[in-house]
């Protein structure tokens, strides 16, 4: 088995989300995909707010639906690779919310 084959099969584990992060850009190269996420995250955002004004528990289910469902579909359509979050969850989580602002604050092109 060649080294690029094992890399493909068993992607790296990241200790610290400051090593994570570059990778996680590097996953988001599409400027489409980019879009996606920020605009899965803005309703994920939204979602939330109606949550807390309203009380009513499917604003969760709404906003996680929204904020992955936007994302996976950059990745599967534009991307053509697999969601960072399937790999490592909660570092992927963390690199969502710091693309968002980095994308608001025009570090990140959109």
């Amino acid at each position: 088995m060649d080294s690029k084959t094992t890399i493909e099969t068993n992607p790296p584990r990241y200790r610290t989300f400051r090593e994570f992060y570059p990778f996680y850009l590097s996953e988001h190269r599409n400027p489409i995909c980019r879009r996606l996420h920020f605009l899965g995250s803005t309703l994920a955002l939204v979602c939330l707010a109606l949550l807390i004004a309203s009380g009513n528990p499917w604003w969760l289910l709404a906003g996680i639906v929204a904020g992955y469902g936007f994302a996976w579909v950059g990745h599967f359509a534009f991307e053509k690779n697999r969601p960072a979050s399937f790999r490592q969850p909660l570092f992927s989580f963390f690199g969502d919310w710091v693309m968002y602002k980095d994308m608001l604050t025009g570090r990140i092109r959109f």
